[in-house]
């Protein structure tokens, strides 16, 4: 079993940046892949940003350029480093992890963007 922790969540203003954490209670090179995802009210969860095992990364268009996504793997940590937001990119982010066919989820940290 794995434990997602998420922090780093708030409200900024448009145009402005944030850097989320997901923190992991194990090794993050044990799992395959790693994520972000998002909620909106009223809408799918959907993927943000991704990395693999062997480092590549993945974006969903509407983010590619302003987000980013890393990994620490001394502190299994993931993070989001979020610029330029927009009040679209308004929602709960969840930190993912998939490790042998299985789905681990985090609570959830809260982006809103608004002036």
């Amino acid at each position: 079993h794995v434990q997602l922790v998420e922090s780093g969540g708030g409200l900024v203003q448009p145009g402005g940046s944030l850097r989320l954490s997901c923190a992991a209670s194990g090794s993050i090179l044990s799992m395959d892949v790693m994520g972000w995802y998002r909620q909106a009210p009223g809408q799918q969860r959907e993927l943000v940003a991704a990395i693999s095992y062997g480092g590549s990364t993945n974006y969903a268009d509407s983010v590619k350029g302003r987000f980013t996504i890393s990994r620490d793997i001394t502190k299994n940590a993931v993070y989001l480093r979020m610029t330029s937001l927009k009040p679209e990119d308004t929602a709960v982010y969840y930190c993912n992890c998939a490790k042998r066919g299985y789905s681990y989820w985090g609570q959830g940290t809260q982006v809103t963007v608004s002036s």
